[in-house]
């Protein structure tokens, strides 16, 4: 299982390094990310995830609707059939993972294709409200377990194993003998868990819209949604998302030890436009309405701030704006 560490794990260069909320095992950002040395990523024969996988998502605690809205239309903006009024797009960004299974040569299966199926609620906390990860497993099994991604997502009320002091997400493959039965097999689905670290960690978890505990203080962004808990969350989301596709079982693209991999997304830490380095995000897109800082248009309206994704052919990190 992968596990996003948080910033405080993380920094162990000679300078400060970064509050990189999003990172693994950190790669220090000295500059720009046009000055960043060739990263050498590796594909360990495993499977990619391909075809038309369903999207799941399972609402752990109290959310509210508009709260919803917000990850549901990022979901369906991914592979959304009608181009974005306005770009870069959210399925823009998402069409960059292509690129590894473009570099599998011999891989005939087509790239992920991701429909938002079902929403699932509890928020009755029925596991209560401190949870272990193999509670979030067991979460994660009420969702579809063939072709399909299983999300959880936890309120801000809820305390997860190592969320904030070590991760602020995860994603990995289930089950264990125990869960994931479909006819009398043991059927293996993905699964992604994200916290909202609105209130338990947001200068880690949720930056950059909140003030980062490490690092140069600089003014938090603007979140293009309104809520740095659930803004925070889709970048996690979008960054396990990219994970998920091409590292499902732990044996596709990634650098590093297995046990703490880079993957596509947090190989590229705290980047999200050009220009980034430690403590800035980069140049970014500007809500002229509202202030608020965005690189992606989804559905509905929407204005997102996605990771920059380590592109293979180039390897380098490459931003859509």
């Amino acid at each position: 299982m992968a596990s996003f560490l948080c910033s405080s794990l993380l920094v162990k260069v000679a300078v400060f390094a970064s509050l990189l909320h999003l990172t693994l095992a950190a790669r220090q950002l000295t500059g720009s990310i046009q000055d960043q040395e060739p990263l050498s990523f590796q594909y360990h024969n495993g499977p990619l995830l391909t075809g038309k996988i369903s999207v799941n998502l399972i609402w752990y605690g109290k959310f509210k609707p508009s709260q919803r809205a917000i990850v549901s239309d990022f979901i369906t903006s991914l592979s959304s059939s009608k181009p974005a009024n306005n770009q870069p797009s959210v399925a823009m960004w998402w069409q960059a993972t292509e690129k590894y299974y473009h570099a599998v040569k011999s891989s005939k299966s087509s790239p992920l294709i991701l429909s938002l199926t079902n929403q699932i609620l509890d928020e009755s906390y029925s596991l209560g409200k401190s949870l272990t990860s193999q509670q979030i497993k067991l979460l994660a099994s009420k969702g579809d377990q063939k072709n399909a991604i299983n999300i959880v997502l936890t309120a801000s009320d809820v305390a997860v194993d190592g969320f904030c002091s070590s991760r602020c997400g995860t994603h990995g493959s289930s089950p264990s003998s125990q869960i994931g039965r479909v006819k009398g097999k043991v059927s293996k689905f993905a699964y992604i868990w994200v916290g909202n670290s609105e209130t338990q960690c947001p200068g880690q978890c949720a930056w950059p819209f909140h003030q980062p505990i490490y690092g140069p203080q600089s003014p938090p962004l603007v979140a293009p949604n309104n809520d740095v808990g659930l803004d925070g969350m889709v970048i996690n989301l979008a960054s396990l998302l990219a994970a998920t596709a091409t590292n499902p079982f732990g044996n596709g693209y990634y650098q590093g030890a297995a046990s703490a991999p880079l993957e596509a997304a947090s190989a590229c830490p705290g980047v999200y436009g050009t220009g980034a380095y430690p403590g800035y995000a980069g140049n970014l897109l500007l809500d002229a309405m509202t202030g608020a800082s965005y690189n992606a248009h989804g559905g509905n309206g929407r204005k997102y701030l996605l990771p920059a994704l380590f592109d293979p052919s180039t390897s380098s990190c490459s931003t859509l704006v």
